[in-house]
């Protein structure tokens, strides 16, 4: 089993400085790695970001972070970036990486995402400029987020996890207010994780959600928002599938794995 620790929306500053390492300082028992759903600061700041690094820098585990709309709200977000690199943290935007745990790769893509709505009250690229602008903004996160994952698979990854800031799917809005839900997610996102294929997709954003959904395609999807965890992180259980066999006397391959969408607890 690969253990993924996650946690987002932690919105940091100075005064909440040492607030989450001693928690964290446990992942080492329990976790393979931790995963950073974004919105580590409260407003961007360097002074913030350096909070964050202060919290997550030399941890028994890897960690990968996205950043989220609140990590670029004073256009310092490579800064922030920089600042979280320089604390060991692989910080993804349109990428993904590798982990090796005990002998298996496990490929996390990673992208903020943006918004844009769900299937049947979506928005599109027709009409003002800023409309087209704000679609096109997620679906190139969306397809970028795809390309990772594939990218991945073909790099021998035996779990692949999709990480994001916005939400891929309505399940792990319900709480929020159904006006706002298309600034929390979008289904594009869903479609990119369903086309390209997932174990595990992870986002946070929706304070006021909840923690478990699904992709149209069967790929388990959690909220792991702090407000919605109410805990320093959640630790979710990825099975790894076994490698295909040779059936003897015959060119035919047998998979026995559980593989793609399989248990997320």
């Amino acid at each position: 089993m690969i253990r993924v620790a996650a946690v987002g929306d932690i919105h940091l500053s100075p005064e909440s400085a040492g607030a989450l390492r001693p928690a964290f300082e446990t992942l080492g028992d329990c976790a393979d790695l931790l995963l950073l759903a974004g919105d580590l600061t409260r407003h961007g700041t360097v002074e913030e970001a350096r909070v964050v690094a202060g919290e997550v820098a030399g941890l028994p585990v890897p960690v990968v972070a996205v950043l989220g709309n609140h990590d670029y709200q004073s256009d310092l977000e490579d800064e922030v970036t920089g600042l979280l690199e320089e604390a060991g943290v692989i910080v993804l935007e349109g990428g993904g990486t590798v982990v090796q745990v005990d002998g298996t790769r496990v490929g996390i893509a990673g992208t903020k995402g943006f918004g844009g709505g769900f299937a049947g009250r979506s928005g599109g690229e027709f009409g003002e400029p800023e409309m087209k602008s704000f679609i096109r903004y997620t679906r190139r996160c969306a397809d970028e987020l795809g390309a990772s994952l594939r990218r991945l698979e073909d790099d021998g990854c035996a779990v692949r996890i999709a990480l994001t800031h916005y939400s891929p799917v309505p399940d792990t809005l319900a709480g929020e207010p159904l006006e706002i839900y298309p600034f929390l997610g979008s289904y594009l996102l869903a479609e990119a994780v369903d086309d390209a294929g997932a174990d595990l997709a992870v986002h946070g954003h929706a304070h006021m959600g909840s923690e478990h959904g699904m992709t149209g395609g069967g790929v388990r999807v959690r909220n792991v928002a702090q407000p919605v965890l109410g805990r320093a992180f959640a630790v979710y259980h990825l099975p790894v599938p076994e490698p295909a066999v040779s059936v003897a006397g015959s060119g035919a391959t047998e998979g026995a794995g559980a593989g793609r969408g399989g248990p997320a607890r």
